[in-house]
């Protein structure tokens, strides 16, 4: 089963216009967007779907009310969908569209739909590097970094959910779907990754209580660090709150900065995530700030008296 990752993400929330305001400030691009709602997409295609709760073209909300209420996978082709409907069509439900995608729920309920992927291929350079020893990355008078530089998120990376039972949820994306685990925070839970990604991690789960069912963050990769850093001041300056960062993770080495959302759940910036094959051993450590974190750093507006940074 070739499943790459999350194409979509979709919502169904109480204030369009706040989520519209937070999305478009984030960085995503409206794509047929009215006060209904619509998709805030990435450089890549891939995004976030937002609809007011009560439209009745959404899949049911959970029992307690989350605000996330479909994931939408990206497959590399159509015979990708026929296995992934023949698998799950032994023990439940799976409805099939006229596009030829198909939609059914996970062992905990979790509405799920696989598509054909939507993600375009980019063609961008990362982040430039000079450093002693090693030769120039960028060119003489070739700037690392200028007031006006874009940074958009380019693809969307990876979601971590809240899930009562941790085993459940493992046993389905794993025997089921065919996610590998490639790293576990012991008394959190596991980083998976679908065989057709080579991300240290698309999906992560984290054991709560059933009242807190649902989706606790989700990521959208940059082109670097400085790009997260960037974005991430920008968003600052616009008013939005920091929840954590910035700073870098072990599991995974990527970069982070995440943030409050109205989607009722944080929305996180991400750069420069390790790659993996299937020789890779996955690691377990206890959960702790120092398993979970490299270095945070916090943000300062200013150092000096005067004005601030511009937005």
């Amino acid at each position: 089963m070739n499943i790459i990752g999350p194409d979509y993400l979709v919502f169904g929330v109480d204030d369009m216009a706040a989520c519209t305001e937070f999305l478009t400030a984030f960085g995503l691009e409206p794509v047929n967007v009215t006060e209904n709602g619509g998709l805030f997409a990435a450089l890549d295609g891939t995004g976030i779907i937002v609809r007011h709760k009560n439209d009745p073209d959404l899949p049911a909300a959970l029992p307690n009310g989350a605000m996330l209420r479909q994931q939408v996978y990206g497959v590399r082709s159509d015979a990708d969908i026929a296995a992934i409907a023949d698998e799950l069509a032994k023990d439940r439900k799976v409805h099939r569209l006229a596009d030829g995608t198909i939609e059914t729920t996970d062992d905990l309920g979790f509405a799920l739909k696989f598509q054909v992927t939507v993600r375009k291929q980019l063609d961008m350079p990362a982040e430039k590097i000079n450093a002693p020893g090693a030769p120039a990355q960028r060119a003489p008078n070739e700037l690392g970094v200028w007031d006006d530089m874009p940074a958009k998120p380019r693809t969307l990376s990876h979601n971590v959910l809240f899930v009562p039972d941790m085993e459940a949820a493992t046993g389905f994306y794993c025997n089921r779907l065919g996610f590998v685990i490639t790293d576990e925070l012991q008394g959190a839970g596991p980083f998976l990754r679908p065989k057709a990604n080579d991300d240290h991690h698309t999906l992560f789960f984290i054991r709560t209580p059933e009242h807190m069912k649902g989706m606790e963050h989700l990521a959208f990769h940059m082109g670097g660090p400085t790009e997260l850093m960037v974005a991430g001041t920008r968003l600052m300056n616009k008013g939005f709150e920091s929840f954590w960062g910035p700073g870098r993770h072990k599991f995974g080495s990527n970069w982070f900065w995440y943030f409050k959302s109205p989607l009722g759940c944080n929305v996180e910036y991400d750069a420069d995530m390790d790659k993996h094959d299937d020789s890779w051993v996955a690691r377990q450590r206890p959960i702790s700030p120092e398993a979970s974190q490299m270095f945070l750093l916090q943000f300062r507006e200013k150092w000096i008296p005067g004005p601030g940074p511009k937005p």
